[in-house]
């Protein structure tokens, strides 16, 4: 759509709704905000916006799509759109080619914000401008009307592809699907039909989780170009047109490296990518897996295959994520605090869990359950748990689990009173029941919102009570 002369409705005043609205001024005839928080907005109702001359919403992804003024717009034949899809409209030629920047496009319940942050780290490397943006970083509307960038890695939510539906990307990729949010999206269906958004024209490489039953069968019933190349990526030894891990290093067959498709291309020894290894030389499964798809986006998108590996070797995952902050001891004996506080939901606290050996983890479990259940989490898992620390105010989902699934393991459930002090008790009692060569772990499977402002400053308290306790502990 050419938003020239239009009237925009912008829904909501978050991070897009500002800055979209922020861009469409000068370009679109009228901007309308309505927030009914914020005092600045130009309606404070949505009960008051006159309809008569409107062409265009643009909702936050706060809103799901029943609610009343999004349905009001459908029944009216106005468009509702997401921040996104304006960004696309609105893209405008670098100042390096006089093309359009190009977009990598990256979903997936869990692994979303490190793959984009890889893959913009892997690009950077090889000379472009490729900022992560999106759900990270800038946002997308802002990325897109700046000439300086030369390709966009954009985090996208299922909020905001559900309203999106002009993307035709360069590039693409679905980590991983599992349920979440599905009250928003009405279903696990439907969440996985917005997520398949991404794949839709993709013109040079989608790359989808060969590991995840469900986004195979999204990437297969894919329309894209024809140019566009298919990729696979797997823990496992690959198949033709994957790339996975064979004795001990990342091998594509895929030919997004350069060789015919089905032949080995040996890329990087699993052991040299530092950061994506535990302390003890043991590999973290999921950081692994998105290692290997923001390789395969940059090498898709035309990177310089040894300039992109020896960037995934320096790449440092952001904070908050399987982050060791404290350490008590030394070698074999010492205990760990690991810091995943952003592991918020269940699939991505089985991942977590995962990384490590059986028995030896105290979890940091708990929050804001967001009507999940955690059955399947705990019976995957049990063999890895040695105890449980329950904290957050809704506490029942989580009991109910560790009752009917491991009832043997002992567990300690947090008063959620007094927020100031809850982590401070959780480590105390994590601490309790830690011993050598266990890791502490706060991969919580839950928001964070019912006892902290966000899940960093949940992950910032625990970095800082895990340090209190080692100090006071004598080490």
């Amino acid at each position: 759509m050419d938003v020239t002369g239009k009237t925009v409705v912008v829904a909501g005043l978050g991070v897009s709704g500002r800055s979209v609205a922020e861009v469409l001024r000068g370009r679109a005839g009228r901007v309308i905000t309505v927030d009914e928080k914020r005092p600045e907005a130009d309606v404070r109702s949505f009960d008051d916006i006159d309809w008569t001359d409107v062409d265009l919403v643009m909702s936050s992804p706060v809103f799901n799509p029943r609610t009343s003024f999004i349905r009001e717009a459908e029944r009216r034949g106005i468009p509702v759109v997401s921040e996104v899809e304006i960004a696309w409209w609105l893209r405008v030629p670098t100042a390096s080619t006089g093309d359009r920047a190009g977009w990598i496009g990256i979903t997936g319940t869990n692994g979303k914000t490190s793959t984009t942050e890889m893959t913009s780290e892997i690009l950077g490397a090889c000379g472009l401008d490729a900022p992560a943006v999106g759900n990270i970083g800038k946002a997308v509307s802002h990325a897109a009307v700046d000439p300086r960038h030369d390709v966009l890695c954009v985090e996208l939510s299922s909020f905001q592809l559900h309203f999106t539906d002009s993307l035709a990307l360069d590039c693409a990729a679905i980590t991983n699907i599992a349920a979440d949010h599905l009250d928003w999206h009405g279903g696990m269906e439907n969440y996985a039909a917005d997520k398949a958004r991404v794949f839709h024209g993709v013109r040079r490489a989608l790359v989808y989780n060969a590991d995840d039953e469900r986004v195979s069968r999204l990437a297969h019933d894919a329309r894209t170009e024809p140019s566009c190349r298919f990729v696979g990526f797997t823990l496992g030894a690959p198949q033709s047109g994957q790339i996975g891990v064979r004795d001990g290093w990342i091998v594509d067959r895929s030919g997004v490296a350069g060789g015919p498709v089905g032949e080995p291309v040996p890329l990087a020894e699993v052991a040299s990518l530092t950061h994506l290894c535990e302390p003890d030389g043991g590999v973290y499964p999921h950081l692994l897996a998105d290692g290997m798809t923001a390789l395969a986006l940059a090498l898709g998108y035309g990177a310089d295959r040894v300039r992109a590996v020896e960037a995934l070797r320096g790449f440092t995952p952001g904070g908050h994520r399987i982050q060791t902050v404290a350490v008590a001891g030394r070698g074999e004996t010492a205990i760990r605090f690991v810091d995943d506080s952003k592991a918020t939901n269940a699939h991505a606290a089985a991942a977590s869990l995962a990384s490590f050996h059986p028995g030896s983890v105290v979890w940091i479990a708990g929050g804001l359950a967001k009507g999940a259940r955690f059955e399947d989490l705990v019976r995957s898992r049990r063999s890895v748990i040695r105890a449980v620390v329950v904290i957050g105010v809704d506490q029942a989902p989580m009991e109910e689990a560790l009752r009917s699934e491991a009832p043997d393991i002992p567990v300690t459930v947090i008063d959620p009173t007094e927020n100031a002090s809850v982590m401070r008790r959780a480590v105390d009692a994590a601490g309790e029941y830690a011993r050598g060569g266990d890791v502490v772990l706060m991969a919580p499977a839950c928001a964070s919102m019912d006892q902290f402002v966000s899940y960093a400053d949940r992950g910032d308290q625990f970095a800082a009570e895990s340090m209190r306790w080692v100090n006071a502990h004598g080490f």
